[in-house]
């Protein structure tokens, strides 16, 4: 199973000035491969989100919303603190590979972006991390 690092996912109460930000220090640019249209906003987070890169990674800069968690029935809130995600190319292999090493996980399924599956899961200080399989 490939896995790559897709993007970092950075939650905050001004997403403008975080954007605004990121462009004018950084000299990051719009996400061209994301058209911000295609988000999911009836499952449980209609929050503001940027979305820019560097030409490799891409930055999702998203409102915080500590609320998530409670109304999409998970256990772990990606929008609360932010998260890092990968971007896998066997999303059953990858659930399998965290049952065997007994990690617990969010399924949160096809839930921000259509067409992408996503679970999160937490490393031993607590840090959320994404693994996504996009569809088609």
């Amino acid at each position: 199973m490939k896995l790559t690092l897709h993007h970092v996912n950075y939650c905050s109460k001004d997403v403008p000035g975080m954007e605004r930000f990121y462009r004018d220090i950084l000299g990051l640019e719009t996400e061209p491969s994301i058209n911000p249209a295609s988000r999911v906003t009836a499952k449980g987070y209609a929050g503001a989100v940027a979305f820019v890169t560097d030409g490799q990674t891409q930055f999702h800069l998203a409102q915080q919303d500590l609320g998530v968690a409670f109304r999409t029935g998970q256990p772990l809130n990606p929008l609360e603190r932010g998260h890092i995600a990968f971007r896998t190319d066997d999303i059953a292999g990858f659930k399998r590979l965290l049952e065997e090493k007994g990690i617990p996980y969010a399924d949160y399924g096809d839930w921000a972006m259509n067409g992408w599956y996503q679970i999160f899961f937490q490393d031993p200080e607590g840090n959320v991390i994404e693994v996504h399989q996009a569809r088609g």
